[in-house]
């Protein structure tokens, strides 16, 4: 071969080399961030990783304590046995010493100051026992009620009520075998609650009690609209039945007040319904979903119902999440969610259904800070614009208006009312 075909066929080598270098480099950069495997100090974190490591010990070999009766006659012969199996060191004089006095302490016989001693010992603790069972039969008896279904209770101020009149106490099972199948009027909420005789408190009619009164009602406005005319008639038709099973006598407010009522209190929640929302996109790698999971789970998030949803629960069980964090449901549901790119993931505040208390936006903003920072991403606004000090402190500065105009129409932020009416 001539000097020149040498020369190209190294220089097409050395085009092959780069193009494979590039070619490898450009797909582990493309490549979506793994979530770190567990190690020692997060295993205990993670519940299924836990119950590995608690079944591993449990199927490890463990040394048993030897057991046998303390005797001097019966230790050379112990001494011996143990010296011969593995896994224990031979009994030392200093053991043998302790086990003798031991052996000698348990076989002394006590001396008569002693065993009286001992007898006014027993005479006190049986006395003080017979007395504590004297006042545990003298302490008078009570009669504690189950604590209600946790169901939102009605609200005029968010509810049309109607009052159900009857003549006499009717029991719980025969108001719950009279309401209705289902608790919807259209889009809304409906219930009706009895009056317990016992505790004179309204509560969700339940087996067991006593019920002096009932009313019913349907809420006023939610998230889909005010109550029109159509489901005002629906509400009065299902209570009318509910009354008819009982032999009691509703008395319904006017209509049309009412809707204008609902009317009202749907255009006041429409123009202060606050939800905010971040989104946090990727500035290099893209993210996978075990990925993304392992670092919001490390700052208190859990999985959400659905698929690509994880939520960071409140301090009160049963309430609303205080964040909600989301990324492509397809992405999660993959058949190999490692090699599933996530570009962006969204965080978001539900400002009328958290507490104020539970300081949502000033951990909305360091959740965001913070994953952007080990994650390394960008936290923007729903328009793609980077998110500056100068537009937090105005967010800031708005909720606290929106949270003082929902405290003076008492309704505020994270209360029952509230969850109800903004949902």
């Amino acid at each position: 071969m001539s000097s020149l075909q040498i020369g190209l066929a190294i220089a097409g080598g050395v085009v092959l080399v780069g193009v494979v270098v590039h070619s490898t480099w450009t797909s582990r950069k493309n490549k979506p961030r793994q979530a770190e495997p567990l190690s020692e100090s997060n295993t205990l974190n993670d519940p299924s990783a836990l119950a590995a490591l608690q079944e591993a010990e449990s199927s490890e070999p463990r040394i048993q304590e030897p057991r046998w009766q303390l005797g001097e006659d019966d230790l050379p012969a112990q001494s011996e046995r143990l010296t011969s199996e593995p896994g224990f060191d031979p009994v030392t004089d200093l053991a043998r010493s302790v086990m003798a006095q031991a052996t000698e302490h348990a076989q002394r016989i006590p001396d008569e100051a002693e065993l009286a001693r001992l007898s006014q010992e027993r005479e006190r603790q049986a006395q003080a026992l017979a007395a504590t069972r004297q006042a545990q039969a003298a302490a008078p008896k009570t009669n504690t009620l189950l604590p209600p279904e946790k169901r939102p209770s009605l609200d005029a101020l968010i509810d049309v009520l109607a009052a159900v009149e009857i003549d006499a106490p009717i029991s719980g099972e025969a108001t719950v075998s009279a309401m209705p199948v289902t608790r919807r009027v259209g889009s809304k909420f409906f219930t009706i609650e009895g009056l317990n005789a016992a505790s004179g408190l309204w509560e969700q009619p339940r087996a067991g009690q006593w019920y002096s009164a009932f009313q019913a009602g349907v809420q006023l406005a939610n998230r889909m609209g005010a109550l029109n005319e159509i489901e005002f008639s629906e509400f009065v038709l299902k209570t009318q039945t509910f009354a008819d099973t009982l032999n009691a006598s509703p008395e319904f407010p006017d209509m049309i007040h009412e809707v204008n009522r609902a009317r009202e209190l749907d255009s006041f929640a429409s123009g202060h319904d606050a939800q905010l929302s971040f989104t946090l996109v990727v500035t290099k790698s893209a993210w996978s979903p075990g990925y993304v999971q392992q670092n919001a789970s490390r700052l208190g998030f859990v999985a959400g119902a659905m698929p690509g949803r994880m939520v960071l629960p409140g301090s009160v069980a049963g309430q609303p999440p205080i964040l909600v964090l989301e990324f492509d449901s397809q992405a999660a549901l993959a058949e190999d969610p490692a090699q599933s790119a996530i570009h962006d993931i969204n965080l978001s505040l539900d400002v009328p259904q958290v507490d104020p208390a539970e300081e949502p936006f000033a951990r909305m903003v360091q959740t965001a800070h913070e994953l952007a920072r080990v994650m390394d991403g960008a936290v923007t606004d729903d328009n793609g614009h980077a998110l500056s000090e100068a537009a937090i402190g105005a967010i800031a500065r708005d909720l606290q208006q929106l949270y003082a105009t929902l405290e003076a129409r008492d309704l505020s932020a994270g209360s029952p009312q509230a969850r109800r009416l903004f949902s």
